[in-house]
């Protein structure tokens, strides 16, 4: 049985869509950061950062949501990933990092510095730059996007869970995205298994909390 641990609307709600995309019998397990399950001894000891999502697969413990989506697909759905070594693959890489990267580092420090940090260690004024580095680099991947389907063309991948739950959380924090960027989002965002899978993130919170 495969195990998420989890956040609603966090970063593990990439793992459940591409747990939902390829269709995998899995459990999710809510972790309540309000009563600091994260820091407990037994998640802990999944995670040792204390944070969300952590897999079970097995015997295996993985965290990190690229490297776990990428996992899932290696093992379970190659056909989210293009060929290796192919020019696909060289994007597909090159998506992968820069939305690591570029993109989502500069809304996990509006985050940091916004309710993340403890209240003495956030610095107001950081909220401008990182505003300011994520409309660069939105800048760029405008640049790059399709007009129409996914970043590999036809082929969904694991890029486009990362890249639309990152432009997903920029919209949370009232982020202006430029045309093509926001098109990609809204029309990635109506996939099937991205519902499910946030249904499936909600009602595990719920259950938790019976």
């Amino acid at each position: 049985m495969i195990t998420l641990y989890g956040l609603p609307r966090s970063r593990s709600l990439r793992v459940s869509w591409m747990l939902e995309e390829l269709g995998l019998d899995w459990h999710y397990h809510y972790v309540n950061f309000q009563a600091g399950e994260q820091r407990s001894e037994e998640f802990l000891a999944l995670n040792p950062c204390g944070k969300v999502p952590a897999l079970k697969d097995g015997d295996l413990v993985l965290s990190e949501s690229a490297a776990i989506c990428l996992y899932l697909a290696e093992k379970y759905g190659p056909q989210f990933l293009p060929k290796p070594g192919s020019e696909a693959s060289a994007l597909h890489h090159r998506w992968i990092s820069f939305t690591t990267t570029e993109l989502e580092q500069a809304l996990w420090s509006m985050g940091k510095h916004r309710f993340a940090l403890p209240e003495e260690q956030r610095i107001v004024e950081m909220i401008d730059t990182a505003t300011w580095e994520f409309n660069q680099a939105a800048a760029i991947a405008e640049g790059w996007i399709p007009e129409s389907g996914y970043l590999l063309g036809e082929q969904f991948s694991v890029a486009d869970i990362l890249l639309c739950h990152t432009l997903n959380w920029a919209v949370s924090f009232q982020q202006t995205l430029p045309e093509k960027l926001m098109n990609y989002r809204k029309r990635t965002s109506q996939r099937p298994a991205l519902n499910h899978a946030l249904e499936k993130e909600m009602n595990g919170k719920a259950m938790a909390k019976l």
